[in-house]
C-alpha cells in the first residue's frame, strides 16, 4: 500500500516529499504574526507515523536541540519508510521570552483539548489536536525539569497501557517511570484519540545539558531504526522501570549540598546530602527513606524548610 498525501491546515505534504509548512499564525497585542513551523519527512513508503515535539514551555530548550540534532541527520532525512512529524518549538511565543508560561500566565501544558476560538495557549492546543494528532499514530513530547530542578534522562508513560510500555522499550531510555495522566495536558487528550504520547524528560531548563541531549536523540534513532525507518546500528540501552517515587524534602532551612549523583542507584540509609546553616552553627544531614534511584535533583543552593530537594525512583526489587 502506498503512502497517502499528508495534510496539515491545508498544506499539503506528497509521498516523498520533505518539507516545512505552518501549523498556524497567531496575532500578538503589537500585531506581530507568530508562526509555528511543522517539519514533516514523508517517505515513500508506508510505515509509521511519528511527532516529535518540544518547546511546550518556553524555556526547555534540551527538546528542542534534541530535535534539531534528529531531524539534521542524513538517515532520517531519506527515511526507508513511514513519516516523522517534528515540531521542534511548539510555544514560539514563550519561547520568545524564555519563559515557562504564556503571556496571559497559562500554562500551555494545561489548555488541552483547547478551543478555535480561545485564549492563545487554548488556540495553539486547538490546531494541535486538529491538526497534528489526527495524522500520527504516536508522538514524544520533549521536556525539562523546572525551575533549579534537574531530571535524569528519563521516559514518563502509563504503565497500565501496554501499547505506552512497549513504545518506551524501544526508545529504551535509562529510567521509565509510571505516571499517570494529568488533566489539561497534551499526553492525555491524545490518548482518547487513541494516539500514545510519551513525555521525555531530561536536564533544566534554561541549560543545555548534553547527556539528556545525547540520550533522547540516541532514543528517537533507535526508535525509527526499531521500525526499520532508518539504518542506524546503536545498541539497545539498559532500561530500568520505576512504579513509584517520592520526593525527598528539607528538614530546615539553609545551604544545600547535594552528596550523590543524579541518576545514581541508593540505598535506605545512604547520605544523599547536607544542608549547612549559613552561620556555621548546624548541619542537618539528609538520608535515603528508600532503596530507589535519583530521578532528579533541586540544584538550588539556598533552601528554606520543606523545599522538594531529591526525587527518588523507588526499587522494588
Amino acid at each position: 500500500m502506498a503512502q497517502k498525501t499528508i495534510t496539515i491546515n491545508g498544506q499539503k505534504i506528497e509521498p516523498g516529499e520533505n518539507k516545512t509548512v505552518i501549523l498556524n499564525s497567531y496575532e500578538l497585542h503589537t500585531k506581530t504574526k507568530i508562526e509555528i513551523p511543522v517539519h514533516v519527512i514523508h517517505s515513500k513508503n508506508p510505515g509509521p507515523s511519528i511527532l516529535l515535539c518540544a518547546g511546550m514551555h518556553g524555556e526547555e530548550t534540551n527538546g528542542i536541540e534534541i530535535i534539531r540534532k534528529v531531524i539534521s541527520r542524513d538517515e532520517v532525512e531519506n527515511l526507508k519508510c513511514g513519516t516523522l512529524v517534528a515540531i521542534p518549538v511548539i510555544n514560539v511565543v514563550s519561547f520568545l521570552y524564555g519563559s515557562r508560561d504564556l503571556p496571559d500566565g497559562r500554562d500551555l501544558n494545561r489548555c488541552f483539548p483547547g478551543t478555535k476560538s480561545g485564549s492563545l495557549g487554548s488556540r495553539i492546543a486547538y490546531d494541535l489536536m486538529k491538526h497534528i494528532v489526527p495524522i500520527i499514530d504516536f508522538g514524544f513530547d520533549f521536556h525539562t525539569g523546572g525551575a533549579k530542578i534537574n531530571n535524569y534522562p528519563q521516559l514518563r508513560c502509563v504503565f497500565d497501557f501496554p501499547d505506552n510500555v512497549a513504545l518506551a522499550e524501544r526508545f529504551s531510555t535509562s529510567l521509565i517511570i509510571d505516571s499517570s495522566y494529568r488533566d489539561g495536558t497534551f499526553r492525555k487528550e491524545a490518548s482518547k484519540k487513541g494516539k500514545p504520547i510519551l513525555v521525555y524528560e531530561g536536564g533544566e531548563s534554561m541549560r543545555f545539558d548534553y547527556l539528556a541531549i545525547n540520550e533522547g536523540v540516541n532514543g528517537c534513532l533507535r526508535l525509527m531504526q526499531s521500525y526499520d525507518m532508518i539504518d542506524f546500528d546503536l545498541p539497545q540501552n539498559h532500561s530500568v522501570k520505576i512504579k513509584d517515587d517520592t520526593w525527598v524534602r528539607a528538614n530546615s532551612s539553609g545551604l544545600f549540598h547535594m552528596n550523590a549523583n543524579n541518576g545514581a542507584h541508593v540505598r535506605k540509609g545512604d547520605l544523599l546530602g547536607v544542608i549547612c546553616n549559613p552561620f556555621g552553627e548546624a548541619e542537618d544531614k539528609i538520608y535515603s527513606p528508600t532503596n530507589g534511584y535519583i530521578v532528579g535533583i533541586n540544584n538550588q543552593p539556598v533552601v528554606n524548610q520543606g523545599d522538594a530537594l531529591i526525587h527518588l525512583g523507588i526499587d522494588e526489587d
